[in-house]
């Protein structure tokens, strides 16, 4: 889903059971985010408002499914770093984020994990908490940096309409 698809600016449900339609949806969600080489993907990207996400493999952390993923804890010094986003192509924010992050989720096997990173994987975690939250990068825009992707933004929005 490409921006302004209102299901990007919803808040996503909690996934209740893990099924086979939950375990087909994370397979899909996988092929989608290695098709556009992404670094993560969230089901609201897909047209699912539900409370899931999932990561490539990035150093130490193998590719993963996020089920009803929590953030613990998001702290330390704050830094801006550039971010895009799957459904704002050609994109670029600097998005101001804590440095260390620990979260919790569940993976496909129904088991609860809690990971914590201060690298690229902890922003990215963040990234994708941000979409299940009906979050986009362009809610962290500065005026300047509304002003230098309008043009983007108002294409984005007249595909989208062209589209309905």
């Amino acid at each position: 889903m490409w921006y302004p698809d209102p299901v990007l600016k919803r808040r996503a449900e909690p996934v209740a059971a893990i099924d086979d339609g939950i375990r087909a949806l994370i397979d899909d969600m996988f092929t989608v985010m290695r098709e556009e080489e992404g670094l993560g993907l969230a089901a609201p990207q897909v047209g699912r408002s539900l409370r899931i996400f999932v990561t490539e493999e990035h150093e130490r952390f193998p590719a993963r499914a996020y089920i009803n993923p929590r953030l613990v804890t998001a702290d330390g010094p704050v830094a801006v770093r550039d971010e895009g986003c799957l459904s704002l192509p050609g994109i670029r924010v600097g998005v101001r984020r804590p440095a260390h992050v620990r979260i919790e989720a569940m993976g496909l096997d129904g088991e609860r994990f809690e990971l914590e990173d201060s690298g690229l994987m902890g922003r990215c975690w963040l990234h994708e908490h941000d979409h299940l939250e009906g979050r986009l990068i362009t809610d962290w825009m500065s005026p300047i940096d509304r002003l230098a992707a309008r043009r983007a933004l108002r294409d984005l929005e007249a595909a989208f309409e062209d589209g309905q």
